[in-house]
C-alpha cells in the first residue's frame, strides 16, 4: 500500500470521526434522543437483515464480471436512500401543517435514484475506457 493511500485513509477516518462527533453533539439537542437511537438501530438492523443481502443476491444473479462491484454499490446506495425516504413516502397526502413535509418526496426520491444510476453508468463507462487504454498501451 502506498503512502498516499495510507494518508488518504487516515484523513477519511479523521473526517468520519469528526462527523460522528458532530452528530453526537446534535443528538444532545434533540428532545427525544431515545427515539432517534431506536430509529438508527432499526435502520442498521433493516440494512443488515434486508438491504445488504438483497443487494448481494441481485448483484450475483443479474450482473457478471467487472460490473458487479459498481452495480452492487449503486444498489446499496439506492437501498439506503429508500430506507431514509420511507417515512415521507409512506405518508402521502395533505397535512394539517403544510410546512412539515413541504416537498414532493416521491419525485425527489426518484430523481435521486436516477442520479445514482447515471453516476454508476458514467463510472462503469470510465472504467471500461481506462481498461481499454491500458490494454492498448500494454499491447504495443
Amino acid at each position: 500500500m502506498s503512502a498516499g493511500v495510507t494518508v488518504f485513509r487516515v484523513a477519511a477516518g479523521a473526517a468520519g470521526l469528526a462527523l460522528l462527533g458532530e452528530g453526537v453533539s446534535l443528538l444532545r439537542d434533540v428532545p427525544g434522543p431515545g427515539d432517534v437511537l431506536v430509529w438508527l438501530a432499526g435502520a442498521v438492523a433493516l440494512h443488515d437483515a434486508l438491504i445488504a443481502p438483497l443487494v448481494l443476491l441481485i448483484g450475483r444473479l443479474l450482473v457478471r464480471g467487472r460490473l458487479r462491484g459498481p452495480v452492487r454499490g449503486a444498489l446499496l446506495v439506492a437501498g439506503a436512500l429508500t430506507l431514509v425516504a420511507l417515512p415521507p413516502l409512506l405518508r402521502p397526502g395533505s397535512r394539517a401543517n403544510p410546512s412539515v413535509l413541504p416537498l414532493d418526496y416521491p419525485r425527489n426520491w426518484l430523481i435521486t435514484l436516477a442520479a445514482v444510476a447515471a453516476v454508476t453508468v458514467v463510472y462503469a463507462a470510465a472504467r471500461a475506457v481506462l481498461r481499454a487504454r491500458r490494454g492498448d498501451v500494454r499491447g504495443q
